[in-house]
């Protein structure tokens, strides 16, 4: 079994600076927390914090 690829990504230099107010936690830590709350807040995430399904949309032409 292959352990799942980590993708890494370049942050601007607001988000480092940002980081740096959390300073003694790892920075995915702080990030994986950011994504839980907006995701939270746009309504993706159920009560017990599961990913909801996406929702298929109709087009309308």
């Amino acid at each position: 079994m292959t352990a799942p690829t980590v993708e890494r990504r370049t942050i601007t230099v607001f988000t480092a600076r940002l980081l740096r107010l959390y300073r003694g936690e790892p920075a995915t830590a702080v990030l994986e927390r950011t994504m839980r709350m907006l995701a939270t807040a746009d309504g993706h995430l159920t009560a017990d914090g599961t990913i909801k399904r996406p929702q298929t949309t109709r087009r309308t032409t």
